[in-house]
């Protein structure tokens, strides 16, 4: 109950912060809609956000908790508190080098860049957002160290700062500011640089009640061999996350290159799919990974393979009428939470086309999310990571011929759909995998289970996009038609689900915490 206790901790403080991160995108929508410098903008953040995911929480954080852990145990805070201070100082100096050639390389880009073109409107806004990197880095590494301390509230609703502060710039900034030009973008670059200052002195207070200061110590990687075994540790992992992060970022300039608004829709687009993900399936990530390890330890690999299946047929019967439900309401729901302002009819058109490819998904990055913990477990990143790598190549592949070969209002939809399906095979190999090492789920069971959950949300999807055209079509406001139609879908999968797949809906019913509390 304590462990569980935790994860709803963490649940509900990343359930704040993916509702604060879609209304802010709601309101960018209104200021910027789908315009070249709101895509330009999106380049110019996914940049830091790389740095994020590799050196503050990616593999630099998961690398660090243990070895923090281990060091206070037997060494005590003092010991603790000076390996915390080195590894804060050797992440700032290299992400401030780096940062450094950063800004110097955006110079020598616009250099070459047609001026007033796409590249040269990104190059001024990447310039800014680039110091946000250390900032942000540096606020991941103080949450690292406050978990380890069983502090997990504060570090969990730290990104809502940056999405407070983001709409503080929108709403208080920039209606004051002209609309052309760079002015009212450049006040949100600069509000997200405060905002990364702003999460790391959130957090200093919890830090100081947990007996620990912020500090830093410039002694490179040689002065303690904890940074080193740290270093040598987020290796694979760095390696995992850089891939798929650069893929990202791939995604996104093949994107700016097929259409100037495209990476615009495929943000919004991402904004409303990963909130229902951000929720379940990091919060099935967040629980099996402890389980699976316990299990791997004990060597009972039936548990193992038993916890798996019933986690992928949980995830089933609850990712699918979210995506089938989806791919029905993808234009209404689009025009529901963006259309306004800058955001017009065709700015719904594109990110609604996006919405449709992406929601596949639902299915294919949770059930990544679950099955790449067992290997964890078994203390193997290599093997994700490869196949990881060539999912990448498969996906650019993918791509680049969706830029090429596509039409130009479908481009974008290519480069969803390929990262859906890139993530389907990313999982299925991972499969084959365990299957040959002789952990051998039943796949045959899991695809009669997950087909007989989209034959039950194909129904209710099927249904519920006809009743909101029926609304729609007697003048009903989208604000109502939409709410009424996922409340009728919601509703209706219950008995579809009770008519198709009746075992896993039980055993899901059976594993919510509180139908267990109330059978006890």
């Amino acid at each position: 109950m304590s462990v569980l206790g935790k994860v709803g901790v963490v649940s509900a403080m990343t359930a704040v912060s993916r509702v604060f991160g879609l209304a802010r995108e709601i309101v960018m929508a209104h200021f910027f809609g789908t315009s070249a410098i709101q895509s330009a903008f999106v380049i110019a953040f996914r940049i830091p956000n790389l740095f994020r995911r590799l050196f503050g929480e990616g593999a630099l954080g998961a690398a660090f908790i243990p070895v923090f852990a281990e060091i206070e145990r037997t060494e005590g805070r003092a010991r603790a508190q000076l390996f915390l201070a080195r590894i804060l100082g050797l992440l700032v100096c290299a992400l401030g080098l780096l940062v450094g050639l950063g800004v110097a390389l955006t110079y020598a880009v616009q250099a070459l860049c047609e001026p007033g073109g796409r590249w040269d409107v990104a190059m001024p806004l990447t310039r800014i957002m680039l110091p946000y990197a250390p900032l942000i880095c540096v606020a991941a590494i103080v949450s690292a160290a406050l978990n380890v301390r069983d502090r997990f509230a504060v570090p969990s609703l730290t990104p809502v700062i940056l999405n407070v502060c983001w709409l503080a710039a929108l709403l208080l900034v920039c209606p004051w500011l002209p609309a052309e030009g760079y002015w009212r973008i450049g006040a949100v670059c600069w509000g997200i640089l405060l905002a990364g200052a702003a999460q790391i002195a959130f957090q200093l207070p919890e830090l100081r009640r947990v007996g620990y200061r912020l500090r830093f110590r410039f002694s490179g990687w040689r002065a303690s061999p904890y940074v080193r075994q740290v270093l040598l540790q987020m290796g694979p992992a760095s390696l995992g996350i850089a891939l798929a992060q650069v893929n990202i970022c791939v995604d996104g300039w093949l994107a700016y290159y097929g259409a100037a608004w495209a990476p615009s829709a495929l943000e919004y687009a991402d904004r409303i799919v990963y909130l229902p993900l951000g929720l379940f399936g990091t919060a099935f990530a967040t629980v099996l990974l402890p389980t699976f390890s316990r299990q791997a330890a004990s060597a009972d690999a039936a548990a193992l393979v038993s916890t798996l299946e019933r986690a992928m047929r949980n995830l089933f019967v609850l990712m699918a009428p979210m995506a089938l439900g989806l791919m029905a309401l993808a234009g209404p729901v689009v025009a529901l939470l963006y259309e306004r302002g800058a955001f017009d009819a065709q700015s719904t058109l594109w990110t609604a086309r996006a919405v449709a490819a992406y929601a596949l998904g639902l299915i294919a990055f949770s059930s990544a999310k679950t099955v790449i913990p067992v290997f964890y477990a078994h203390k193997d990143l290599k093997t994700p990571v490869t196949v990881a790598a060539w999912c990448v190549l498969g996906n650019f592949a993918l791509n680049l011929a969706s830029v090429l070969l596509l039409p130009e209002g479908w481009r974008h939809v290519g480069i969803a759909a390929s990262t859906v399906l890139n993530s389907f095979a990313n999982t299925a190999i991972l499969l084959a995998i365990l299957w040959r090492r002789g952990l051998r789920p039943d796949l045959w069971g899991l695809g009669r289970s997950a087909l007989r959950a989209l034959l039950a949300a194909a129904a209710m999807g099927a249904a519920v996009w006809a009743l909101h055209g029926w609304l729609a079509g007697r003048g009903l406001p989208v604000w109502l038609t939409v709410p009424a139609a996922i409340a009728f879908g919601g509703a209706l999968y219950l008995p579809l689900a009770r008519l198709l797949v009746p075992a896993e809906l039980r055993e899901l019913l059976a594993d919510l915490p509180f139908l267990r509390r109330r059978r006890a």
